[in-house]
């Protein structure tokens, strides 16, 4: 058998390139154990069916081994297997001998190796030595220190339970010690120095202070509660006398009070002071107070109001001084004033600049100074005068009542009303006496305005205080406002025309009257509107219009009646539209009834001379609309007559057209406009002469070729356009 294996590995490369590689290994393999070179393995109870010896993974092993470089050498070559295991087993030995040899060569080397590694091993045992005594004494090192953070953060508690200790005990010391200088301040410093202010304030929180300390029952408050109180008692005295004496001052004649007033808010906390810790004291200066300054406004408001008056106009209105009311040689509302400066009844004139706000807020008269100039005002500009010196001195009152005696709200209003109710009620009985007698309407409503004004003032400034003032005079003002109105529209109700004079055809006085009241008292409403105002202007309106109509029925001709009320229209719209807007009821009202009289009245003027011509303009109108123009082809005779008549006549008649209106208005530019009106009407109704003519009825008529060509007349036309 092994020659034969033999002889099969030894047959030469034919074998081993013919046949697998792996076949030829199992054959050898078995070979071996054939021949019993092998040892028998006991496999004991070798179990080929489990999951743990897998003959695939063999399979992988013996492929991984057979693809070493070697092995594919061995395999290639045909080398026996067995010799070469033999020969790499003897090479094997022999360099194991050789290595042996070198190792006894070197003997001493390693030998010295040995040393060097032994004395390294002692140095690194030192060393460990010294690190594990380095690590004990770091373990030690980082007990103490956590000892002594611990320690640490002890103290700091302690410090800050100390720290926070002596901050109440240094306050409370601080605060229960009374210093020497604020002893010798409070007894001997005057009122007036600063330190005084200073040490006044210490004392006040040294007295709190003492009071919070005797409800805990504080046993070093005692020590300290006589020097207080003795302190306190002084400072006390001290400043009653001062603010007492302040107060005084403002009694002396021709005292400016302001100024004491000044001082006293410079020491507010004096009365602070007073207020905490001795009530008594308080009360009496703020009575004191409120006596002196109660009597002062009321003696210098009594004595301004009545020399204010003796500075008004001499001549006002009466109960007789109505619109409605004849005017008469002996008393005209129009005529020249007895005095230079005489107050006029209806018209408003400069009178309304009171209202400005340069003139509102400007200085107030001086009567003395008046006087001396021998000049006289009207009731509103010293009812100004007199009501911006109450708003002005109010407003300055309320404030310092508000910050000197801390008071604020009702109380604030009380305390004002207590100093100045008595002056209000003067005020309110004076105005109401004036208001009993008083026929000025245009002056009433001017107090109105001023009054709305100036309660818009203290509003801005934030000072409530006169509101039920303002609001008591304007329920004063405006019911006799409203009686006054009332009066003038009876007056002009009960106007009997016949009564009045002679007939003219100019502007009638009442209604100039009218006119200027009624531009007056819209002007001043624009401002702040007033429905009541509106609704007695709008029946004021309604009587003037029925007035003019009364008025114009006297006359006996309707081109008269015509020329009276456009005349009198006009003149009321223009003194409208110089102080109201263009788009008030009023003036929308007279604009309406001024174009409508006009219209009739250019229809009044172009009848008698060219009545012929618009009649049959108008009838062949009305006809051509119905289709039956044919009705009045049979009035050749009538159409030649009316052609030639225009002809012959219409510069003579437009002529004197112009020349007549121009005398019957006394407005020029109104006048003039009357004047275009008609000529450009005269225009339209031949424009349409001619284009009934141009009918197919009336084209056969000789009498066509005399008409004027239409633009030749308007030429001519426009050179009778008068120019004012």
């Amino acid at each position: 058998m092994a020659e034969l294996a033999t002889a099969a590995v030894g047959a030469g490369s034919d074998v081993n390139t013919a046949g697998n590689p792996t076949e030829v290994a199992m054959a050898y393999l078995q070979d071996e154990k054939t021949d019993g070179e092998i040892a028998n393995l006991n496999l004991g109870e070798l179990d080929l069916t489990t999951d743990e010896f897998i003959l695939d993974e063999v399979d992988i092993h013996i492929q991984a081994n057979l693809e070493d470089d070697l092995v594919k050498e061995a395999l290639r070559t045909g080398v026996d297997l067995r010799q070469y295991s033999k020969q790499v087993e003897t090479e094997l030995q022999r360099i194991e001998q050789a290595s042996i040899k070198d190792y006894i060569k070197e003997s001493q080397n390693i030998a010295l190796l040995h040393n060097q590694i032994t004395a390294c091993d002692s140095i690194l045992e030192r060393m460990e030595g010294m690190l594990s005594g380095f690590q004990s004494d770091l373990s030690s090192i980082s007990s103490e220190i956590q000892t002594l953070q611990q320690q640490s953060v002890s103290m700091n508690v302690r410090l800050k339970n100390r720290q926070a200790v002596r901050s109440h005990l240094s306050q409370l010391v601080d605060e229960l010690v009374v210093p020497a200088a604020m002893i010798s301040t409070v007894l001997d410093s005057p009122v007036t120095e600063q330190e005084f202010l200073e040490q006044l304030h210490e004392l006040n929180n040294k007295i709190n202070f003492a009071k919070e300390l005797s409800f805990r029952e504080t046993l070093a408050c005692s020590d300290i509660q006589d020097i207080v109180d003795r302190l306190k008692l002084k400072a006390v005295s001290k400043i009653r006398e001062f603010i007492l004496q302040k107060i005084y001052s403002f009694r002396k004649p021709m005292t400016n009070y302001q100024i004491p007033q000044n001082t006293l808010l410079k020491y507010r906390f004096f009365y602070q002071f007073l207020l905490a810790n001795e009530r008594t004291v308080a009360k009496e200066i703020r009575d004191e107070y409120v006596d002196t300054m109660s009597k002062i406004y009321y003696s210098y408001f009594k004595s301004y109001s009545g020399r204010l008056l003796k500075v008004q106009y001499e001549e006002v209105a009466d109960k007789d001084d109505l619109m409605g009311v004849e005017d008469t040689a002996k008393k005209g509302f129009f005529s020249k004033p007895s005095l230079k400066s005489r107050n006029t009844i209806f018209t408003l004139g400069q009178r309304g600049a009171i209202l400005s706000p340069a003139e509102l807020e400007g200085p107030i008269l001086v009567p003395h100074t008046a006087q001396r100039g021998d000049s006289r005002y009207p009731y509103e500009t010293l009812f100004r005068s007199q009501h911006y010196a109450l708003l002005d001195n109010g407003c300055r009152e309320f404030l310092f009542l508000s910050d000197f005696f801390m008071v604020a709200g009702n109380s604030a209003f009380d305390l004002f009303n207590s100093i100045m109710g008595k002056t209000l009620s003067m005020f309110l009985k004076s105005m109401s006496t004036y208001v009993s007698d008083c026929y000025d309407s245009i002056a009433v409503f001017l107090c109105i305005h001023i009054i709305l004004r100036f309660r818009a003032i203290t509003a801005k400034r934030n000072i409530p205080a006169l509101d039920k003032y303002w609001e008591a005079v304007l329920e004063l003002l405006w019911p006799r406002f409203e009686l006054i109105l009332e009066l003038n529209i009876h007056s002009i109700r009960n106007t009997d025309p016949q009564k009045l004079g002679v007939l003219d055809t100019r502007p009638h006085y009442i209604t100039r009257r009218y006119a200027e009241f009624s531009s007056a008292i819209v002007s001043i409403n624009q401002t702040f509107p007033n429905e009541r105002t509106n609704t007695l202007l709008g029946q004021l309106q309604v009587e003037v219009e029925n007035f003019v109509l009364k008025m114009a029925a006297e006359f006996p001709s309707r081109r008269d009646q015509l020329i009276f009320l456009i005349n009198n229209y006009d003149m009321m719209l223009s003194v409208l539209m110089e102080r109201a807007a263009d788009d008030s009821k009023e003036v929308e009202g007279f604009q309406q009834l001024l174009l409508a009289r006009t219209q009739e009245f250019i229809e009044e003027i172009l009848s008698p001379p060219f009545g012929g011509m618009i009649a049959f303009v108008k009838e062949a109108e009305a006809l051509m609309e119905k289709g039956q123009l044919d009705r009045l082809k049979n009035e050749e005779a009538r159409i030649t007559q009316l052609v030639r008549g225009f002809s012959g006549t219409w510069k003579q008649s437009v002529e004197s057209m112009s020349q007549d209106v121009m005398r019957s208005f006394t407005n020029f530019k109104n006048g003039t406009s009357i004047i275009q009106g008609a000529l450009t009407q005269l225009i339209q109704y031949y424009h349409g002469f001619h284009k009934i003519l141009n009918q197919p009825t009336f084209r056969s008529l000789a009498v066509r070729s005399e008409l004027i060509n239409l633009h030749h007349l308007m030429v001519e036309v426009k050179k009778h356009k008068p120019n004012f």
